[in-house]
């Protein structure tokens, strides 16, 4: 398998966080948080982001209920990941989110916002999982 630079977000209707990785050494790290609900200030910060890291590959995570069936959050979630192959033509990955936000919590040991690692979480799971 050829080197692919990954970002993956952990999305949210308040805010999203970023993690990136690559296929080399397989890590994952969390990399930002936006901040903002507005449209325009996400997609254009995310253009930025690609612009800047040049990923080959997006991760987005999928909200599921803990039995692993929709729930609300689940159809968000496939539109945000419909929207950056659309917006960008990037190939997009789903990968099952459950539990990323208390592992985040437990790596960070604090109460700071965990969107950043929960996403690092998510990439780590792909990246774990290839072949």
């Amino acid at each position: 398998m050829p080197e692919e630079t990954l970002l993956a977000f952990d999305f949210g209707e308040k805010k999203i966080g970023i993690a990136i990785g690559n296929t080399l050494t397989r890590q994952a790290r969390p990399l930002e948080i936006i901040f903002s609900e507005e449209r325009a200030v996400r997609f254009g910060r995310i253009a930025a982001l690609l612009e800047e890291w040049h990923p080959q590959r997006v991760v987005v995570g999928l909200a599921l209920a803990s039995d692993g069936g929709d729930q609300p959050a689940t159809a968000r979630c496939r539109r945000f990941a419909n929207q950056l192959n659309g917006r960008f033509g990037l190939d997009v990955v789903l990968v099952d989110e459950r539990g990323s936000s208390m592992e985040a919590q437990e790596l960070l040991g604090t109460n700071a916002p965990d969107d950043a690692m929960a996403a690092a979480v998510i990439l780590q799971r792909y990246l774990d999982a290839l072949p």
